[in-house]
């Protein structure tokens, strides 16, 4: 069975996928996957078990994979794909939409989402204004949720200029993340450090 997650709300997406696909599956590089390796990933067995456990990640944005999926959806193998946006005026999503289970995770709204955004932004020129910014919001703030929404700015900057810059800020993201996640540090301290070293990658 094949589903599609999507959303910024990764916390709440990775614990559905866990509870679906347990604690141990295969991870797959969408962006990165060819047609011709499709069918030994939906149809191929394992050496230890006919049905598989698969999570397929950013999937939608290939288009030559993208375009073959209606051809396995027959899969006998727990296939999630999970993409951080879809877009649902494509062909293939209203093609897909009523023959996959679709859930969405979008992250809460923030009261101040427009001033996480600006943080992000002065930060990639002045840490220690955009550290100061972030002393007036943080109380109100949730930080894995601030990191989030700071993911999915960086994004749209990757999106409208993919130079180098934006994507060592996207792999400085990606480490507070995981930090956040799995220290015992002070989690504002960690966003801090990581807002006055963004002007610097």
């Amino acid at each position: 069975m094949i589903r599609v997650f999507c959303g910024e709300d990764r916390i709440r997406a990775k614990k559905e996928i866990e509870k679906i696909l347990g604690d141990d599956y295969e991870i797959i590089d969408g962006a990165e996957m060819t047609p011709e390796a499709m069918p030994s990933v939906f149809w191929g067995n394992s050496l230890f078990s006919a049905k598989r456990n698969i999570l397929i990640r950013d999937m939608m944005e290939n288009k030559a994979v993208r375009d073959e999926i209606l051809k396995y959806l027959d899969t006998p193998h727990n296939i999630v794909i999970f993409e951080l946006k879809i877009d649902k005026r494509a062909a293939i999503f209203k093609k897909i939409k009523d023959k996959v289970e679709l859930r969405e995770f979008a992250l809460p709204k923030s009261a101040n989402v427009n001033m996480v955004f600006d943080i992000y932004r002065v930060a990639k020129r002045d840490g220690k204004k955009a550290v100061e910014m972030l002393s007036r919001v943080q109380d109100s703030e949730e930080p894995i949720m601030f990191c989030g929404l700071m993911v999915s700015q960086a994004l749209k900057d990757y999106k409208n200029n993919p130079g180098a810059k934006e994507g060592r800020a996207l792999k400085e993201l990606s480490k507070l993340d995981l930090e956040l996640k799995t220290t015992s540090l002070q989690p504002w301290l960690l966003v801090q450090s990581f807002l006055l070293r963004l002007s610097l990658v």
